[in-house]
């Protein structure tokens, strides 16, 4: 991820897993995008009751 600081000074971060998710996901919303926008074709979104404290973690692809 690229940003600038209040000093004008452009910085580049790289962000993996939970913490890049975060981001991306936080970044969607400042483009008003809602995470349903990126699901795939044919999957529906769970209510958050059903997906709380099923205790799995997320999964990542090649992890």
């Amino acid at each position: 991820m690229e940003t600038t600081t209040l000093t004008g000074e452009t910085v580049n971060t790289a962000y993996e897993r939970g913490l890049a998710r975060l981001i991306h996901h936080e970044i969607d919303h400042l483009d008003g995008l809602l995470y349903t926008a990126r699901m795939r074709t044919g999957v529906d979104p769970i209510s958050v009751e059903e997906y709380r404290q099923t205790g799995r973690a997320w999964v990542y692809e090649g992890a």
